[in-house]
């Protein structure tokens, strides 16, 4: 049997918020009543609440104003309004707003427990697609300043035609920025075509990208369409571009400028329309500086610079980053889902992750094939990563940065002062000497599941 959904009650008359939870406790139901507007906002802003049942008159703040402040900050979250003097322009209000229905009091039993399921059912499905879509859009997993601003970045740069210059070290998802830009384009109905520039020989690459003729040189036994070719219409994305040969680069520098190239070995002009983006873990200015790279094409690629960060530099993000791993990697396994306790997160966000996500992303499977248990404990992340069980107050010259000790640390006080306090988080925000607001932007950056 599953978690418990969690409906959130809010109305100023005590005998409806008990006759309610008592209603929806027997149904099976987790609730939690709030006696007003600013309850319930506050309620909703420490998260987990799959449903909202929200009254419309209320003395402190009404509720069509209430429902206006959470669709603006979570727009997916379901509210039902309910009301003892509705009018039809209150109504269609609320329904404007984005309310899943409206229902008037005395609240029949049976209509109120359907409309709740069917709130409940398709605020289910519109999570269930917001995660296909993410998964379509790149895995853009986590809520760090750092992965906002990109978000924010692709949403503006993805609808145009300008080129993009994707930079940030290995395995840190650049290949999955692309795809997310090219979905949402106006060519995604076009093909997404990729080459590695590392992976191919210098003396085939200008054949890989623009085709050849037969018999254009040994072994040419047939024409061969170039990837600019294969990708006319859509998106070409060129990874790893800092490996391309100068030869190859005044090329391409030609077909971003005139529209056209030509194969090895032909005279014909073929135009193609084709988006590039490309993507590098080097210092491009490095290699203009060395004379390797052309300083004409960089600018040429990089109208829109994203540059992607190390997961040391978005530690924050990894408690999310292992739950989606944990979920992909055990589906793709046949496995039941794993869970994993806090001091092991904590031990996993104290690590280094030279190799970034990929990284990350190869530890988690290796803990769903290898530990039988159904939940990941520290112990585990110990044998398997060969690390301390704790960071200590001192460690040994480069190891870790003095910000990475004090969140390691934090973060096993918080945890502590949670767990002491049966999770009432004014009670460990009392005990921590913070405030409660402070308390819970420590656990949002810290990676704490607030339910």
């Amino acid at each position: 049997m599953g978690p418990k959904q969690h409906v959130l009650v809010v109305d100023d008359e005590n005998n409806i918020l008990s006759s309610l939870r008592r209603a929806l406790q027997i149904e099976g139901f987790q609730v939690t009543v709030a006696d007003g507007g600013e309850a319930a906002l506050e309620a909703v802003e420490k998260g987990a609440v799959d449903l909202v049942l929200l009254d419309v008159a209320m003395p402190d703040i009404d509720g069509i104003e209430v429902l206006r402040r959470i669709k603006a900050k979570a727009p997916d979250q379901p509210v039902v309004m309910m009301s003892g003097h509705s009018t039809i322009e209150t109504a269609v209000q609320a329904t404007k707003l984005g309310a899943f229905d409206f229902i008037e009091k005395p609240l029949a039993s049976e209509r109120l427990l359907l409309t709740i399921r069917n709130a409940l059912d398709s605020g289910r499905l519109r999570r269930e697609n917001a995660e296909l879509r993410r998964l379509q859009l790149g895995e853009m997993v986590g809520r760090s300043e750092a992965i906002k601003q990109i978000e924010q970045t692709i949403a503006k740069a993805a609808p145009t035609s300008g080129r993009v210059l994707i930079t940030g070290p290995n395995g840190t998802g650049k290949e999955l920025v692309a795809r997310s830009l090219h979905v949402n384009s106006q060519r995604a109905e076009g093909p997404f075509i990729k080459v590695n520039c590392a992976a191919i020989a210098h003396d085939l690459i200008e054949s890989e990208l623009f085709g050849h003729e037969k018999g254009a040189f040994t072994g040419a036994a047939n024409r061969r369409i170039g990837k600019f070719e294969q990708a006319h219409g859509g998106t070409l994305f060129l990874d790893e571009i800092g490996d391309m040969s100068l030869a190859a680069q005044a090329k391409v520098l030609r077909v971003l400028q005139e529209g056209e190239l030509e194969r090895v070995g032909g005279a014909e002009t073929i135009i193609v329309d084709v988006r590039v983006i490309a993507a590098t873990n080097k210092d491009l200015f490095a290699e203009i500086a060395a004379g390797r790279f052309r300083e004409d094409l960089y600018y040429r690629l990089n109208v829109v610079p994203i540059a992607l960060p190390a997961l040391s530099e978005r530690r924050e993000d990894i408690p999310e980053l292992v739950a989606h791993f944990l979920r992909q990697t055990s589906e793709s396994h046949g496995r039941r889902p794993k869970q994993i306790e806090q001091s092991a997160l904590t031990l996993l966000m104290q690590q280094p992750w030279p190799g970034n996500i990929r990284e990350l992303r190869n530890v988690v499977e290796r803990l769903v094939i290898l530990v039988e248990s159904p939940t990941i404990a520290a112990e585990h992340i110990v044998e398997l990563l060969n690390v301390p069980s704790a960071v200590p107050v001192r460690r040994a010259a480069g190891e870790l940065p003095l910000r990475d000790v004090v969140m390691a640390a934090e973060r096993e006080a918080i945890l502590a002062a949670l767990e002491r306090h049966e999770g009432q988080v004014a009670k460990a925000a009392a005990q921590l000497g913070l405030e409660r607001s402070h308390l819970y932007k420590k656990m949002k950056i810290l990676g704490i599941d607030r339910s």
